[in-house]
């Protein structure tokens, strides 16, 4: 069997319960149909206090093989570096994570904050937060960029706030079945499959995004609109599978009417969160996105929103709401 180790650090939980969501498999498929043995897992588990401590030092000296750990959840290095604003079973989080990730074979990140320091690294960033081996994108984070796992692999990196919950059983899968060598890795850790194309992929607006018409408010991007222009959606900009694998097989955030928040990308918050940047789409002399999609430059764009919506038909201007 595959040993499992699950712990939290600077974290909401958010990644946990989508995890524990699931369904295909669920959490319980891959405990008893794929082989995972979850030695401990902060909601699954029933030890406590002394024996969770147990179980924590056993894998750290290596007295139980540790095959995957994964950390969910930024690692907290403040105060003055010592760690002690996150303090776990005695001692600061952030030294069982070095313990552990020097004896596991494969290590996972789970979510936006273990990636890459997500929101809690943000300005002014007072618990000095950051991600496993990335820093708001950069190269680095708390195990340093040349940091390689027992098994010669860099931090896999499943990015997300929360990451979705097939990204991480599939890839849990993929380990427990000893199928690692299937996970093509890019240039962030991430898994190619879930990462490499857009949340614009499969967005059920793209035909608005084309002909460049715009919804101003919320829940009408459920009917007619794009939100890109004017709500602050980087679905064009976010690499994420959310339009192709959808959400409890059903939906998605722009499928009801929420813009995209890029929350699988490096920069996530954008901006830090300042005022006027939530919910808004930035723009260069209030005429043309900041951000714009991947080889396309702001000439080219603005060219072409003219024309597209010059051309645009009627019924991509007319409210089409479906039940």
């Amino acid at each position: 069997m595959t040993t499992v180790l699950w712990l939290q650090g600077g974290a909401c939980s958010g990644n946990t319960m989508s995890f524990l969501n699931a369904n295909k498999p669920t959490v319980v498929d891959l405990i008893t149909d794929f082989g995972l043995d979850v030695l401990w897992h902060p909601s699954l588990s029933v030890e406590m206090g002394k024996d969770t401590q147990q179980i924590l030092a056993d894998c750290a000296s290596g007295a139980r093989p540790l095959d995957v750990f994964v950390f969910e959840g930024s690692v907290i290095q403040g105060p003055d570096g010592s760690g002690r604003f996150d303090m776990f079973a005695e001692r600061p989080m952030k030294d069982w994570v070095t313990d552990l990730t020097s004896v596991a074979s494969i290590v996972v990140a789970i979510g936006s904050c273990a990636t890459w320091g997500g929101l809690v690294a943000a300005e002014p960033n007072p618990t000095d937060s950051t991600g496993l081996q990335y820093h708001r994108g950069t190269p680095g984070g708390y195990l340093g960029s040349d940091w390689r796992s027992a098994s010669g692999l860099p931090v896999i990196n499943i990015p997300g706030c929360p990451a979705h919950p097939d990204w991480i059983t599939q890839i849990l899968v993929a380990l427990g079945t000893g199928r690692v060598k299937d996970i093509t890795l890019d240039e962030l850790g991430r898994p190619r499959t879930f990462f490499t194309s857009f949340t614009h992929s499969g967005c059920s607006r793209n035909s608005f995004y084309e002909y460049k018409q715009d919804t101003e408010f919320f829940g009408e991007g459920t009917r007619t609109g794009c939100m890109f222009y004017e709500l602050g959606c980087k679905g064009p900009l976010a690499h994420s599978s959310c339009n192709r694998i959808l959400w409890n097989r059903q939906s998605s955030k722009t499928r009801a009417g929420m813009p995209c928040l890029g929350c699988t990308e490096p920069a996530f918050p954008f901006d830090d969160l300042a005022p006027g940047t939530v919910f808004t789409t930035q723009m260069i002399a209030g005429a043309v996105p900041r951000d714009m999609p991947p080889d396309q430059d702001h000439l080219t764009y603005l060219a072409m929103a003219g024309a597209a919506k010059v051309a645009a038909p009627q019924w991509a201007k007319d409210d089409m709401f479906v039940v």
